[in-house]
């Protein structure tokens, strides 16, 4: 088995369960690949020293087809290791060492027993949906893609905008707002949740166009099918935007021509046992606890 490991930030506090979770690994004979973006701080780290080989990005998956992608962190670099795998097809689990971890499911006390259910098969695939961005000017670069949501929002401390929305070429709306964010089901637990935006389970085929603090109270979240194309013009009383896929950002102004659909490609989730939507909801969200009790 071939396994790439993917640590965004290795902090130091952390580096002890790397390395032991490096070493279980290595106890199962699998063949290990690391990529580290950014080591903190007074963290001394040597590739060389623990004896892995280091893949660099999206050429490497593609050429040399590990078995999985694991990520270290939080759901962050789960977003973040989206962007290099593209359409690879390799299947993709988080182990979280950050706080919610709501797809970076696994916790780190539990890391031995997911080196055990990943060499016995206990693990099942979930596709989720990606959005594709189409834009008139490059953004984004080789990625216009997200796992949990796009957005358009004003920048700073400045008024509230005006984001002109078409669904399939015919006229939804005129949101006056500070942004709206377009949410998959996998990015409905998150900024879309926050603003009040309806949970979907990941397998619905839908997606989800949440108004941002909106200036007309009779606006609330719509769910759509996603066969839809989405397409925005974008209208305020600064000359620049804020545009996002995940955790990246572009500056915009009025004359991008923004369009979202479907991307003609899905991510593929490992969940272990017993992880299901539902226990996650109970688990991160306190769903089913009576706090009288």
């Amino acid at each position: 088995m071939k396994v790439f490991i993917y640590v965004q930030k290795l902090k130091h506090e952390d580096k002890g369960i790397f390395r032991g979770f490096l070493t279980e690994l290595k106890n199962n004979n699998i063949d290990i690949h690391v990529k580290i973006d950014e080591v903190e701080k007074d963290t001394a780290f040597n590739f060389e020293e623990i004896k892995v080989v280091e893949w660099r990005g999206y050429e490497d998956i593609k050429e040399k087809r590990p078995n999985f992608i694991i990520t270290l962190g939080g759901d962050g670099t789960m977003l973040h290791a989206v962007t290099l795998i593209r359409d690879s097809r390799i299947p993709v689990l988080g182990i979280n060492l950050g706080r919610l971890g709501f797809l970076a499911s696994v916790e780190k006390k539990f890391i031995t027993n997911a080196v055990y259910q990943l060499m016995n098969g206990m693990y099942r695939i979930e596709e989720r949906t990606l959005l594709h961005l189409d834009c008139n000017k490059p953004i984004f670069g080789n990625t216009p893609i997200a796992l949990n949501d796009f957005t358009i929002l004003k920048r700073d401390n400045s008024s509230m905008i005006t984001i002109h929305t078409y669904v399939n070429g015919d006229f939804l709306n005129s949101y006056w707002a500070d942004g709206i964010i377009i949410a998959t089901p996998t990015g409905s637990t998150g900024y879309s949740l926050s603003c009040g935006g309806p949970i979907l389970f990941p397998q619905a085929k839908n997606f989800i166009i949440t108004p941002v603090a909106a200036h007309n109270l009779n606006v609330r979240p719509v769910v759509l099918p996603d066969e839809v194309v989405l397409s925005f013009k974008v209208e305020g009383r600064t000359d620049t935007f804020l545009c996002t896929m995940d955790s990246r950002y572009e500056i915009i102004d009025s004359s991008f021509q923004l369009a979202i659909r479907k991307a003609e490609y899905s991510i593929k989730l490992v969940q272990l046992q017993p992880v299901t939507f539902l226990k996650t909801l109970h688990d991160k969200m306190n769903w089913g606890l009576d706090q009288r009790n």
